[in-house]
This record gives C-alpha cells, sequence and structure tokens, in this order.
C-alpha cells in the first residue's frame, strides 16, 4: 500500500467535509503532515491562526516549541506525523465542541489506520480523552500507558508549555524522559507498561 497517496486521498476528502460547520469560517482544512511510515504519531487539539493560513499543523509558536524540542531529542519534525483531533480551525481558537470532534474522527482514525503508529502522544487534554476520557493530564503527562494495545503517551500542549514556566519544564522532561521511546519506538516492551482498565476507556 503507498500510504502517502492514501494519505492524501484523505486529506483531499478532509478539504471538502461537511460533516460540521466549521469549515464554514476557515481559510484551509489542516489534515496533518509527516512521514506517512512513521511509528510515532503526534495528536494535537485543532488548527489555529497560522494553521489555517497555511494549512499545516503546528506552524505557530507551539509548533516552533515542539520542533525545537523534538530536535533537542534528535527527531526531525518530518521523521513524525503531526495531526489534530479536528481539522478545522474552530472561531477565534476556541476550545473545539463533542460535536465537532465526534463529526470529525472519522478521519483521524482512518489516518492512523493507514499510517499504523506503534507509539501515539497525545498533546493536550483533548486528543487524550480520544484514549483515556477520565484521566487528568496532570497526573499522567509523560507517562508511556498501555491503551487497548496502543502505546499512548500524554504530553502537555505546546501551547499550555508557552502560558506557564512550570509546564513548559515539565513538558521538556517529559520528552527527554521519553526519547528512547520516541527514537525507537519499535523497542519498546509494551508488555512492561500499565494498562489501562477497559472500562475506562472509550473511543468517543
Amino acid at each position: 500500500m503507498d500510504k502517502a497517496a492514501v494519505l492524501n486521498s484523505i486529506s483531499e476528502k478532509i478539504a471538502n467535509c461537511r460533516r460540521c460547520n466549521l469549515w464554514k469560517e476557515t481559510t484551509h482544512s489542516v489534515p496533518g503532515e509527516g512521514n506517512p511510515s512513521s511509528k510515532v504519531v503526534f495528536i494535537g487539539e485543532g488548527p489555529g491562526y497560522n494553521e489555517d493560513k497555511l494549512g499545516r499543523p503546528f506552524v505557530g509558536r507551539a509548533g516552533k516549541l515542539l520542533d525545537k524540542v523534538l530536535l533537542s531529542i534528535g527527531i526531525l519534525r518530518e521523521d513524525v506525523f503531526i495531526t489534530n483531533i479536528i481539522k478545522h480551525r474552530p472561531p477565534e481558537n476556541r476550545d473545539p465542541e463533542s460535536g465537532e470532534i465526534t463529526a470529525c474522527k472519522i478521519w483521524l482514525d482512518q489516518q492512523l489506520e493507514v499510517i499504523k503508529p506503534k507509539v501515539i502522544i497525545t498533546l493536550g487534554r483533548y486528543s487524550l480523552e480520544r484514549y483515556i476520557p477520565k484521566a487528568k493530564i496532570t497526573n499522567m503527562h509523560g507517562r508511556p500507558t498501555l491503551v487497548k494495545s496502543q502505546v499512548v503517551i500524554p504530553m502537555y500542549h505546546p501551547a499550555a508549555a508557552l502560558r506557564s514556566t512550570v509546564i513548559l519544564e515539565s513538558f521538556k522532561q517529559d520528552f527527554q524522559r521519553n526519547s528512547e521511546i520516541l527514537k525507537y519506538p519499535e523497542k519498546v516492551k509494551t508488555d512492561e507498561l500499565k494498562e489501562e482498565d477497559s472500562d475506562q476507556i472509550s473511543l468517543f
């Protein structure tokens, strides 16, 4: 399977998606980008102003921080795949609504089915809720967890790190602590990870 071609096809469908109303006030859809064969996928919340203008994820200040922290552990952003829970920018960068997240779920599901990552990094609480709905990011950040055979590492959103020096330090430390997993995801020993109780888990 040509993963890049399939992902491009999904991106075209996202560009024409009318499953919710977010498209009405946006400039571009933001499907995601990166290495289609990567074993690591980063999932954020949704596009912001800069992302909407360029049609690319994490290209504003938060994206620059993410790039910098990745580089600090020897990873280029093009080595991984980066996307969001929702693919169109909410007005005024407001939080995504549950109906919008549900409507957009089909696209993220399809992308992950193509990429088949070994490790997923959730950035912020909305992407964490996809895998562990009742979890608090303050309690779980930086801790690799097994969710239905999927390795998930919750991280703070880089935008939150820009607003707090305490969170920024935790954000950097979480990447350093998990640098080996991010660089060599195929070596992750899932039998050593804590698995979340299945009744605590819902994929919406």
